[in-house]
């Protein structure tokens, strides 16, 4: 009920751009679960990469079918995060969000209906390339509109809850939808005069599908905010703090890659998990869920009372979490426990997503909030590419290892926390300001 009447009490204009986030988040997150099966199939050939070797001497990887996976999974992460401080520090200069958000949209989309004509490994490479991009234009201007929706610091972290809320449904339930949709496959459609349609081909219809109809939402019923300005000349992200080693929004972009990466290393391990755990690939996709489905639950209320308590208490209870239910994916062998530890970790993301993006908005300047807002959304979103990509180079020296590798960046994760970010929020403020209403 407090995420149902959290919702109820948001600013209108969130709630429609969180909608359309979601539309467009569930037609991509379909490519989570579809491009391993795809690359595993014989629709693309990639027999001539595999067993061949990459590098110099002691530097050299051999090529393997997880490594390719998980090069194209994080090829997206990779580009979207590294590029969101240019987009953002773009939108801020031009004072408006809508245009990156719409372009964005129409990149993801293309490119999703494109992968039915990519018959070779590196045209997926190409296509995953294009989709990064189309999100770095997104995800910035995104942010930085429910960030200026906020008419005050007390309503910020439940903006972000939910949007975050809306979004998570669209990328959580995605995968889950994705695999059904392969696994029902082919599509007989000549009744109505359509040839058959093939479980891969339907999949990245949908996702193109999904991310027009987003853009239709957002062209319709998204506004740049009123009070969107223009920045100033100093755009540049602070790395030193003023009586601390490191500025607080970095140092919290720097922990933010670690939890992005926590929950990352099981997407390109699909294979692996099934065959380990016994299970069917349903199995594999609700796992994969789980860590939404916390979020989803969460979202509205771990944002809506930071703003009462403050943002510090969540994110250090998040990033504590975060360890423990990290290492245990890589010990636990029944698929009922390891549903049951995902969920625990989505608990741990919960604490630090939305009360985090809150307190950058908290420390953003006028006109700034698409660059400062775009440190963590880049720290994020380098952890998503980073994790795949590590998971299929570190599962080779054993199962546990990436799990294990993961839960020592989460306790150092948790350290910068402690040292370097302080509270933002005046909650004495703000229980006066409830009080008085």
């Amino acid at each position: 009920m407090g995420t149902l009447s959290g919702i109820a009490d948001t600013d209108r204009r969130v709630i429609v751009l969180a909608l359309a986030r979601m539309v467009g988040a569930a037609g991509n997150s379909f490519l989570i679960v579809v491009l391993p099966l795809y690359i595993a199939s014989d629709l693309i050939d990639i027999g001539a990469l595999l067993g061949t070797e990459v590098g110099v001497g002691a530097a050299s990887v051999t090529v393997t079918e997880p490594l390719l996976i998980g090069l194209v999974l994080s090829l997206f992460g990779f580009l979207n995060s590294l590029s969101q401080p240019v987009t953002g520090r773009l939108s801020d200069r031009m004072g408006v969000r809508r245009p990156f958000v719409l372009i964005g949209i129409l990149l993801l989309g293309t490119a999703s209906g494109l992968y039915t004509v990519a018959t070779v490994y590196w045209q997926l490479i190409a296509l995953r390339a294009i989709q990064g991009l189309g999100a770095a234009l997104i995800i910035p201007a995104t942010v930085a509109l429910v960030n200026e929706y906020a008419s005050a610091d007390a309503d910020r972290g439940g903006n972000f809850g939910v949007y975050n809320t809306f979004r998570l449904i669209g990328f959580g339930f995605g995968p889950v939808l994705a695999g059904a949709v392969v696994e029902a496959g082919p599509y007989d459609l000549s009744p109505i005069g359509l040839p058959v349609v093939g479980g891969f081909d339907a999949a990245f219809a949908a996702a193109c599908g999904g991310a027009y109809l987003s853009f239709g939402l957002v062209f319709l019923l998204v506004r740049d905010a009123a009070e969107s300005s223009e920045a100033s000349d100093d755009l540049s992200i602070r790395v030193r703090g003023e009586d601390r080693l490191l500025d607080p929004i970095f140092a919290l972009g720097l922990a933010t890659v670690a939890m992005g990466l926590c929950i990352a290393l099981y997407a390109t391990l699909q294979n692996q998990v099934n065959v380990r755990l016994d299970q069917a690939p349903v199995w594999f996709g609700l796992q994969f869920a789980a860590v939404t489905i916390a979020n989803v639950v969460l979202q509205v209320p771990v944002g809506q009372a930071s703003d009462r308590i403050g943002r510090r208490p969540f994110l250090l209870a998040g990033f504590v979490l975060l360890v423990p239910t990290t290492l245990l994916q890589g010990i636990v062998t029944d698929p009922i426990v390891m549903t049951l530890v995902r969920l625990a970790q989505g608990v741990a993301v919960a604490c630090v997503f939305a009360p985090s993006l809150a307190l950058a908005g908290d420390l953003a300047r006028e006109g700034e909030s698409g660059t400062t807002l775009s440190v963590l959304t880049m720290g994020f979103g380098f952890g998503i590419a980073l994790g795949p990509l590590a998971s299929g180079w570190l599962v080779g020296f054993g199962f546990l290892v990436p799990f294990a590798v993961g839960a020592g960046l989460a306790v150092v994760a948790f350290a910068a926390v402690v040292t370097q970010v302080e509270e933002t929020l005046d909650t004495s403020d703000d229980a006066e300001a409830v009080a008085a209403d």
